[in-house]
């Protein structure tokens, strides 16, 4: 049985906000919070201007993961290297935190995103969030939003796939 993957998509009232336009791969969520990776900030930076002693690091680009803990990186790659440390999320999208594993994806010669910092939600933060409309879901099979659509057009692709024209989506959440 395969897990979907999940990716919250910003409402468009978030207007002016570091998330404003964001899509983030949710990675955990439940009692204790939540957390995720945003997939629509590149930086300038080269993954050679951080890690100067990377072989093949120009494979890879630099992303804004979140604001939390931005000296945190964590490496978004398709093919496995079955070594540990690596957690496959999807077929084709897997990733770690292991500097080490970083390298052999490096070596490898295979695109992968360099995320540094992360998203991050505290109990119930981002259930209510999402009542109150802020992010909508959309849960996918594949990662064909990552690595197939460029990342300034990933916030409008995504809600394509939910069929929801941003201009409709009234701010507020929806109140039963």
């Amino acid at each position: 049985m395969t897990v979907p993957l999940t990716f919250l998509v910003a409402s468009p009232h978030l207007r002016g906000s570091l998330f404003e336009g964001a899509v983030i791969l949710l990675l955990e969520h439940d009692e204790t919070g939540a957390m995720g990776l945003l997939l629509t900030a590149p930086v300038r930076q080269q993954v050679s201007d951080l890690l100067p002693d990377l072989p093949g690091s120009a494979a890879g680009s630099v992303w804004a993961g979140g604001p939390v803990e931005p000296g945190v990186g964590w490496c978004l790659y398709r093919t496995p290297l079955n070594l540990e440390g690596e957690v496959r999320l999807a077929e084709g999208l897997l990733i770690t935190s292991s500097l080490d594993v970083l390298r052999a994806v490096t070596e490898s010669g295979q695109a992968f995103m360099l995320m540094l910092g992360y998203t991050g939600w505290g109990p119930g933060q981002l259930t209510e969030e999402a009542r109150d409309g802020t992010w909508l879901w959309v849960e996918q099979d594949t990662p064909e939003l990552l690595w197939e659509v460029p990342a300034g057009e990933r916030w409008q692709a995504a809600l394509d796939r939910l069929g929801v024209n941003p201009g409709t989506i009234m701010p507020g959440g929806a109140q039963a």
